[in-house]
């Protein structure tokens, strides 16, 4: 089932996903309310909220996959049906303010969720080697395996070791909003996936300064960055610094380079699943989001 979380979608792009996800012999059908729009929202939030519970208590629906990010997820997680899900887990796909929803259900339910591009999809951005990542993730139980790349803007973002752990995290805008949530994970032994767009350097170390200050990264096992896409200003200073400063001192791995997030050519990962980076030789290993 097709749903719309957060912001409102467009029928076109969404036309496209379908096409490709009914070629991969999946049966995608839309939310009775994937269309909705009310400003920034995909609808009121009982309408999205609603969406979400009437695909987790189907025992038809085998997958849910959001059409996009946006803003919105944040206000109807408290909604959820926790119990349906926790009876019926069921892959649960996004990216972006989705995080919100995905720290939710592993809050609630301990659920595994999938780290990749909504159905609203844009070939220019999500060309074949990303189609075929989400394709895998969702339809194969093989190890999902991301490799540094160094035309990553955040390939300099590099301390080497090797660490092993839960992956958990998402869109950094997300994570740092859960503070304070019940949603906001316990951290202690984790891999910590960290990607944004938009986000002047200035707001990302604020960002990575609060979540250091809420003590919250003190216990990390490493960190997994990804693409950190239009996020540059008029100061001298870039968001490889800038995340290379908040992130190098922790004392844990941290690969940077990883195509995962609003970039071009982003690659899907599960998200509360067993996962080794591998910094020295530039790897991530994540353990399959489905059984």
């Amino acid at each position: 089932m097709l749903v719309s979380p957060s912001g409102p979608t467009r029928p076109d792009r969404v036309a496209r996903g379908i096409e490709l996800l009914t070629g991969w012999g999946l049966r995608p059908v839309l939310a009775p309310h994937a269309y909705a729009r009310h400003g920034y929202l995909a609808g009121a939030d009982e309408l999205r909220a609603a969406d979400l519970n009437a695909a987790f208590a189907d025992p038809d629906v085998r997958g849910v996959l959001c059409t996009r990010g946006g803003y919105g997820a944040q206000r109807v997680v408290d909604a959820i049906d926790m119990a349906a899900v926790r009876r019926d887990p069921k892959v649960v796909t996004g990216f972006s303010d989705i995080t919100a929803l995905q720290l939710a259900l592993w809050r609630g339910a301990r659920l595994a969720t999938v780290h990749g591009p909504g159905v609203a999809w844009l070939d220019s951005r999500t060309p074949p080697v990303s189609a075929q990542s989400l394709r895998s993730a969702l339809m194969t139980t093989e190890p999902v395996v991301v490799k540094r790349s160094e035309g990553e803007q955040t390939a300099p973002v590099l301390v080497p070791g090797t660490a092993t752990g839960v992956l958990l995290g998402g869109n950094l805008s997300l994570v740092a909003s859960s503070v304070g949530t019940p949603d906001m994970p316990d951290l202690t032994g984790a891999i910590l996936l960290v990607e944004d767009v938009q986000e002047a350097p200035y707001r990302v170390d604020r960002m990575l300064t609060h979540l250091r200050r809420a003590g919250v990264l003190a216990g990390l096992a490493g960190v997994a960055v990804g693409q950190f896409t239009d996020c540059a200003d008029d100061w001298a200073v870039g968001v490889s610094e800038v995340l290379a400063d908040r992130l190098g001192d922790l004392g844990v791995p941290v690969l940077g380079g990883l195509p995962i997030g609003h970039g071009a050519g982003q690659l899907t990962v599960p998200v509360g699943t067993l996962a080794t980076v591998d910094a020295t030789a530039g790897i991530l290993t994540v353990s399959p989001g489905v059984t």
